[in-house]
């Protein structure tokens, strides 16, 4: 099959995938109406809902770009939490357990796209030039970053930041804070891009065979690098998102998010073995688990319970895109006609 073909059938999978889950979302949506109080208020879909998104669709987002072509990055959940960090680190005083360097706000936007960058070119380098298992280097770049997360920051939280690392979390337009307003462009901006620019259309090929497009003279190498580059700063865009909600920077944060990602990433359509999925069955992914999330905080149900609704929707979101299970199915079903 050659790389057009595989991205036009990809594409194709990928829309009916989309359109599976609008239903299960309208269905959610009206359950929790009825039966989960203050779930329909302006201000708790708003401000919570559409809010606690924010940082989860700007990691899908590039997560689904990363996994359309044929990679993952498992790296992203630590520089969530590293990237805010440095410049924390590097600008609260130093009363305040910082270095109280003179790099002003601006400089501290500076670090923290920069330490993304830098983390996505290197994995990027790894796999791209050394060949070397996306999912070995990634998991030990997580465990990595992490270290040097809890080093730089002795276990503490930093509270005194910049204004420039809080503006998303505090100024609202139209009611919304600018983390959501972010959260959406980003949406709007991934999905022309994936679907209308070469670049995009190259992505699908580099996941759907790699070989065939490099065969079509598609540089891989470039394009693959380019990838891990673009998750480690929206990575950091991430993370800028949630200091900003908090107003802080937290040791631990970003924890234990990458399962979320790949949550909404798999039940949006986006295929794990790549060059399948599109950004609008991402975001369907992302909005969906918000809602769960929101409304099994609001009924009290305890924490430890959500993580195991997310095991359970991974899986079922598995099943549901086997081929083999498809096949099983159907092979049963004129055998029992």
């Amino acid at each position: 099959m050659s790389a057009a073909a595989a991205t036009m059938k990809a594409r194709r999978f990928s829309g009916l995938r989309e359109l599976a889950l609008l239903p299960v979302i309208v269905l959610v949506f009206v359950i929790a109406s009825i039966f989960v109080p203050f779930f329909l208020s302006t201000e708790n879909i708003v401000n919570n809902i559409f809010a606690s998104a924010a940082v989860l669709g700007i990691l899908v987002i590039a997560q689904s770009i990363i996994l359309i072509g044929g990679n993952f990055d498992l790296s992203m959940q630590s520089v969530v939490g590293l990237a805010p960090m440095v410049a924390a680190w590097l600008t609260v005083p130093t009363q305040y357990g910082g270095l109280g360097t003179e790099i002003g706000g601006f400089g501290a936007l500076v670090v923290i796209f920069a330490v993304g960058g830098i983390v996505g070119l290197v994995n990027g380098l790894l796999v791209g030039c050394l060949r070397l298992n996306a999912f070995i280097v990634t998991l030990a770049q997580l465990i990595l970053l992490q270290g040097f997360t809890l080093g730089i920051s002795s276990g503490q939280t930093f509270s005194r930041l910049p204004v420039t690392m809080t503006f998303l979390g505090d100024v609202k337009l139209f009611g919304a804070t600018l983390d959501v307003w972010v959260l959406i462009a980003a949406f709007a901006a991934a999905a022309v891009f994936m679907q209308y620019h070469p670049t995009g259309r190259r992505i699908y090929a580099l996941g759907g065979n790699p070989q065939a497009a490099r065969a079509a003279g598609i540089k891989t190498l470039r394009l693959t690098i380019g990838l891990f580059v673009f998750a480690g700063l929206m990575a950091s865009l991430a993370g800028l998102a949630l200091s900003a909600r908090i107003a802080s920077v937290t040791a631990s944060q970003g924890s234990n998010i990458v399962f979320t990602v790949f949550a909404a990433a798999v039940i949006g359509g986006v295929s794990l073995e790549g060059g399948r999925g599109t950004i609008l069955g991402a975001a369907s992914g992302v909005l969906l688990l918000s809602m769960i999330q929101n409304i099994l905080v609001l009924s009290n149900i305890p924490s430890f319970w959500i993580d195991a609704t997310y095991g359970a929707i991974i899986l079922g979101a598995l099943l549901l895109g086997s081929e083999d299970l498809r096949g099983f199915a159907r092979n049963t079903l004129r055998a029992g006609g």
